[in-house]
């Protein structure tokens, strides 16, 4: 009888360690955000909606058109739907890159002009770009490689990080790998917030949806990211936090907050010729603005995360307790400890930001 214990021990510590081991790969956390960037420029006056990305710790860019796993010490990759891509509906790219048009941080400039911006921006290109084929440089408005890189030079951005499993990224690489990247991009209806919406129904089922109240049925931004806010206030487990990157100075004016659809129409000078052409349109936005679309989503004082220490987007993040009931409240992070331990506590506040 003993002779027999002995094989039968080991059999079930094998069994108990590979449970425990397929747990943990499936179930350990990594970290994912989404991307709500202000508008900026010309069209960021005439469309103050601004623009959406989502960014993955686990997910890296095999390419620009090809996702895979991250290697160790690479710091996953952003990944949004564009316009005027060689006929392409997405394109990831490195977070650093994105951000800055460099590899190395250590290499972002803290002032910036348009050549400098220009010239970090070619050498990227032809270094990594190139295989997007027939791809111009193109601007905000008609889209191009430039707006794949170097984000940071035009505009400030709010991180909405949140958890992700490794089963989740898994199965999020294999079908967007799989399934046809051909452009789908609409301005109205198929546009970058709703490209988001859709990978966060990956993440979370049958939560994000379009909604005619506000923003008339479209999708902007501002309103997805205020669904994940939410979202993240009823599930404390979603670990959700506001982090600022803020935009390189020197480059060009510093961006608009954000708007929704109302918002825009309400609180801009397209308020007047609506009023007039029909008075009873401009009284609909305007309820629909002071019901629905006065959400407010960046914290007081969110931690400012710089090219030294944007590295705190992939630090693991243990979850909160729910802070409150108020649909306006948010999530903030704790500021970083100097030796990066994973500590970074979350706090209520329900401060405005306009």
């Amino acid at each position: 009888m003993p002779s027999m214990r002995s094989p039968r021990k080991a059999a079930f510590a094998l069994m108990a360690a590979v449970w425990v081991i397929f747990s943990a790969s499936t179930f350990c956390h990594a970290q994912a955000a989404l991307l709500m960037e202000e508008p900026y420029g010309f069209f960021g006056a005439l469309n103050p909606t601004g623009h959406t990305a989502i960014y993955f710790e686990r997910i890296c860019a095999d390419g620009p058109v090809t996702l895979r796993r991250c290697q160790p010490g690479e710091m996953g990759a952003v990944i949004s739907r564009y316009q005027g891509m060689a006929g392409y509906d997405w394109v990831a790219i490195p977070l650093i890159p994105y951000l800055y048009s460099v590899e190395d941080p250590v290499e972002v400039p803290s002032h910036v002009n348009r050549e400098t911006v220009q010239r970090l921006r070619d050498r990227y290109h032809e270094a990594h770009l190139m295989s997007l084929g027939n791809v111009g440089e193109g601007g905000l408005m008609h889209g191009g490689w430039s707006e794949l890189i170097g984000v940071a030079y035009e505009r400030r951005i709010y991180a909405f990080r949140f958890n992700t499993t490794e089963t989740q990224d898994d199965a999020f690489i294999a079908e967007m790998n799989a399934s046809a990247n051909h452009t789908h991009f609409h301005l109205l209806f198929n546009n970058c917030a709703d490209f988001a919406r859709v990978v966060l129904n990956e993440y979370f089922p049958r939560t994000f949806r379009r909604s005619i109240f506000p923003d008339a049925g479209m999708t902007t931004p501002k309103q997805i990211t205020y669904k994940l806010v939410r979202y993240g206030r009823k599930h404390p487990d979603t670990g959700l936090q506001v982090f600022e990157i803020p935009q390189i100075p020197g480059y060009r004016r510093l961006s608009r907050s954000n708007k929704s659809i109302s918002e825009s129409l309400v609180t801009t000078a397209y308020a007047v010729p609506i009023a007039i052409v029909n008075p009873y349109l401009a009284g609909g936005l305007f309820v629909d603005y002071v019901v629905r679309g006065r959400y407010h989503l960046i914290p007081k004082h969110p931690e400012i995360l710089d090219p030294k220490t944007i590295v705190a987007l992939t630090l693991p993040v243990p979850p909160a307790q729910n802070p409150g009931s108020d649909g306006t409240d948010v999530f903030r992070a704790e500021p970083a400890t100097a030796s990066g331990a994973a500590d970074l506590g979350l706090k209520e506040n329900a401060a405005a930001h306009e």
